[in-house]
């Protein structure tokens, strides 16, 4: 079927979650929606602040420029626009901006008949940035635990939470994230490889198919997941590297504050050393 018999297919009413048939239209290959509206409306007034609040600062260097949260001494409190209330108008329409695109993707998925992992997955993405930006302030009450936009700002302040736990690496849930990145790495690139490899034989060898490839594995490492399950697999994967990456930052202040080398001292003082 055809690329644009394939989308007349289905772009036809309803399957939305809010407001009816309200902005329930396609233009060109791209669907509206009334979250469509939404997301376009939060990201135009987020660009907005964000240029506004650069152009309140001391430079246009776009590795510089820094949008921090208020102070600590606001706590929950909204803040004056040049002491933070910037940086929360700019949150505020980012989770706008991001929960638009999620439950829009959603509709788009109930027109096409498929299921949810996509906007489940991109709601993983959303919960990494709503627990630093958001859960984890409002648990230590106030918003100045948030991150800053900006470059440099915010690879400084990855710094300075990590010394501020002493070591931040010794956090368990983070090495558990940590793990399911390299994992992630690299499982995408041994199925990269193999199909690569596959669909670009050697000079006078046929394209391979995919019991080739399962083949392989079978071969190499005694085992093949399959060609459907290798993607279920990397999704698995990389939604449990973003799940474990909140969950390292949530108990980071909110549920312990000490040092994480030193949370490791059960360790040792198991009676199986003794």
């Amino acid at each position: 079927m055809a690329l644009l018999s394939f989308e007349r297919k289905y772009r036809v009413r309803g399957g939305t979650l809010l407001g009816g048939d309200l902005f329930d239209f396609w233009v060109g290959p791209f669907f509206v929606g009334f979250f469509g509206v939404t997301g376009m409306f939060f990201t135009l007034i987020g660009i907005a602040m964000i240029a506004y609040a650069a152009s309140q600062g001391a430079t246009w260097n776009l590795f510089q420029i820094n949008i921090a949260p208020p102070d600590l001494k606001y706590g929950l409190s909204l803040a004056p626009l040049r002491e933070g209330g910037f940086w929360q108008m700019i949150t505020f329409c980012a989770f706008g901006a991001f929960s638009s695109w999620g439950l829009r993707e959603v509709e788009i998925c109930r027109k096409l008949g498929m299921g949810l992992h996509v906007p489940i997955a991109f709601g993983v993405a959303i919960l990494a940035f709503v627990t630093l930006n958001i859960f984890r302030p409002i648990l230590m009450g106030a918003w100045g635990n948030g991150f800053p936009y900006g470059f440099m700002s915010h690879l400084e302040w990855v710094s300075n939470t990590g010394y501020r736990y002493a070591n931040f690496h010794y956090n368990p849930a983070h090495m558990i994230a940590v793990s399911f990145f390299f994992v992630t790495c690299f499982a995408l690139a041994l199925h990269g490889s193999l199909v690569l490899s596959a669909t670009n034989p050697q000079r006078g060898e046929p394209v391979k198919t995919a019991e080739h490839e399962n083949a392989y594995f079978r071969d190499f490492i005694g085992y093949s997941i399959g060609t459907l399950g290798i993607h279920r697999l990397g999704l698995f994967i990389a939604l449990s590297a973003a799940f474990w990456g909140a969950v390292c930052i949530i108990i980071s202040g909110p549920v312990y504050a000490g040092s994480w080398p030193e949370w490791w001292n059960w360790w040792l003082e198991l009676p199986i050393w003794s």
